[in-house]
This record gives C-alpha cells, sequence and structure tokens, in this order.
C-alpha cells in the first residue's frame, strides 16, 4: 500500500496521504512520497492544480512521534520541500487542501502551505507542539500570524489548544465548509474551477500576492509590473478578450 497515493481527475492531481492506522502521521516515508508526487505534479503541463487530502477521518496528525523519539526526525525533512515534502516548497500551481478531519501540529502546517482550504465539519486545527517541549517549525509560526490576527496565532501558538472548524472560519483560515462526506469533491470542484482560467495569470496572481505580504507598496508596483507583463507576452490576455467578444471559452496559450 502506497504511503501517498496520486490521483487524476482530469486536470487535478488529488494527493492522499495515506496512512489513516497512524492518523496520517508524517514519517520519512511519506515525506520523500509526496517530494515525489509534487515534483512530477508540477513538472506536468497537463496538471492545472492540486487537491492535498488525507485517508480515512483525519487529515494529518503531524509529524510521527515514535519517528522523532528514536532520534530519527531529521529524516523527515531531509527530502525536497522539507517536512512532509511540502512545508519550504515554492509550489507555483494552486494547492487546495480538502481537510477531511483534525489537522494538528504539521498537520496544520501542511494546511498552512496550501493556497486555499475546504474543511470537513469534523476538522479541527492547532499546533500543539509546545504541551510536548516542541515548537512549531514546519512554518507554522511563520504563516499563521500571516494568516490570523497576531493575538489568535500567539494564542494558538502557547496554549497549543487546538480551535474548531468555525473559529477556523472565522478567522479567515477555511475558505469553505462542508460536510465530511463532500470534502473532497467540494475541493475538486474549487480547483477546477480555478483550471477553467489563464495558467500563468492564476501562477502569477498566486506569486503576486504571496511575495507583496512581504514588500513595500513601492516594490510591490515593481513586481506588479513584471508579472503582469508577463501574463500580457504570453497570448492568454489577447485570446481571453477575443474569447469574451465572441463568446466561447478560451483557449489559453500557456501552460
Amino acid at each position: 500500500m502506497a504511503v501517498v497515493e496520486v490521483e487524476r481527475r482530469g486536470s487535478i492531481a488529488l494527493v492522499t496521504i495515506n496512512r489513516p492506522e497512524a492518523r496520517n502521521a508524517i514519517n520519512p516515508a511519506v515525506s520523500e512520497a509526496m517530494a515525489e508526487a509534487l515534483d512530477g505534479c508540477e513538472r506536468d503541463d497537463a496538471v492545472r492544480a492540486v487537491v492535498l487530502t488525507g485517508a480515512g477521518d483525519v487529515f494529518c496528525a503531524g509529524a510521527d512521534l515514535k519517528v522523532i523519539a528514536a532520534g530519527r526526525g531529521g529524516d523527515i525533512t531531509k527530502y525536497a520541500g522539507g517536512f512532509a515534502g511540502i512545508v519550504q516548497r515554492d509550489f507555483p500551481k494552486p494547492l487546495v487542501a480538502a481537510v477531511n478531519g483534525p489537522a494538528l501540529a504539521g498537520g496544520f502546517e501542511i494546511v498552512l502551505s496550501c493556497d486555499i482550504v475546504v474543511a470537513a465539519e469534523t476538522a479541527r486545527f492547532g499546533i500543539p507542539e509546545v504541551q510536548r517541549g516542541l515548537i512549531a517549525a514546519a512554518g507554522g509560526l511563520i504563516r499563521l500570524p500571516k494568516r490570523v490576527p497576531l493575538a489568535a496565532a500567539l494564542e494558538m501558538a502557547m496554549t497549543g489548544d487546538p480551535i474548531s472548524v468555525e473559529r477556523a472560519h472565522t478567522l479567515g483560515l477555511v475558505n469553505r465548509v462542508v460536510p465530511r462526506e463532500e470534502v473532497v469533491d467540494e475541493a475538486v470542484a474549487l480547483a477546477e474551477r480555478i483550471g477553467e482560467n489563464s495558467p500563468i495569470a492564476v501562477r502569477n496572481s498566486k506569486r503576486l500576492l504571496r511575495e507583496t505580504l512581504e514588500l513595500s507598496e513601492a516594490d510591490a508596483w515593481v513586481r506588479n509590473a513584471a508579472l503582469s507583463g508577463e501574463v500580457w507576452q504570453s497570448g492568454d490576455t489577447v485570446e481571453g478578450a477575443t474569447a469574451f467578444a465572441e463568446k466561447r471559452r478560451p483557449s489559453w496559450l500557456s501552460t
């Protein structure tokens, strides 16, 4: 049984962490397989977006503590993308998390690595590392205060207590909340909707939104000019306008 499964649904790649017996905890084999899966999705021009989920009733419980206790924690982070093959990866295509259940510790940090989050009503989110003598070092403390108010991030980080999916939705961590049995289909449908658009326009929109978080307004305008110029030069802008005028679906030139 593969610890990470990849299924194609048209132009969408559905990537599933497949260790339900271990609450989809991340061990070295999962990190390696995730890195390989995401590398493949990035290289494949036919893949417009990726949906990431977990098998069973838990999205991911974080790092496999048996591996940590054995002193092999470094083996979980040594592959491309770091922890789970994703948290330090600059992935250019849209990433949609289909959170089918609790996403805790490193599992929540995987969610924070994604662009959009569709969550089941059973989902919970948290970084309980301080309760185990650790800190959320797989990007949680870097990304969380960029997604929620600082006071909320500090409370989650210092208490280690999880929050409900309702609270996560209110804070803006979650885009949509759906019944457990609908979470993957809803995430795939959202990914498909994104995939209908110009690939380079989607890719550069994602880049600009993320990059300008760290830039001054003056520097942001410079990046805005560069990235919008790439979109124009691709030919997709003219094709989009022409298709609109001719009342047809665009045939994008970019991949």
